[in-house]
C-alpha cells in the first residue's frame, strides 16, 4: 500500500521558497512524491512530524543569513523566543522555516 500524500490543499511556499506552508514538504519532496518509494515517503512524514511537535528544541541555521540558532526555547513565557515577537509568518508548526532572532527582528521592524 502506498503512503498517502500529506497535501492539505493549502499550496503556498514559505518566505524562503523551500517549504510548502500547508503540508510542510520541501519542493524536492513534493516534486518527487509520485516516484518516491514508501520508505522515502515515511522519512518525509517523520521529518514533518518532528518539526510539528510543540516544545521541540532544535538547532537550526537561518535561511536568510546562515547563522546557527536554537529554535523552541529562550522565550519570556518558556516557549520559543519568536513567540515574544508579533506574528509575522503563517504559523504552520514547522515552522515551516524559522529565521534567527536577528533576521526575524529585522522582519518585524519592516512590518
Amino acid at each position: 500500500m502506498s503512503v498517502a500524500s500529506p497535501c492539505i490543499g493549502v499550496c503556498q511556499l514559505d518566505v524562503s521558497g523551500r517549504y510548502c506552508t500547508g503540508c510542510l514538504r520541501t519542493l524536492d519532496e513534493i516534486a518527487g512524491w509520485s516516484q518516491a518509494d514508501d520508505a522515502q515517503k515515511q522519512a518525509a512524514l517523520a521529518r514533518i512530524a518532528a518539526l510539528s511537535q510543540p516544545g521541540t528544541v532544535r538547532d537550526l541555521q537561518c535561511s536568510r543569513c546562515g547563522q546557527p540558532f536554537r529554535c523552541g526555547s529562550g522565550g519570556q513565557r518558556g516557549g520559543c523566543w519568536c513567540a515574544d515577537l508579533p506574528p509575522l509568518l503563517p504559523a504552520t508548526g514547522a515552522a515551516a522555516d524559522c529565521l534567527c532572532p536577528g533576521c526575524l527582528q529585522l522582519l518585524a521592524n519592516d512590518a
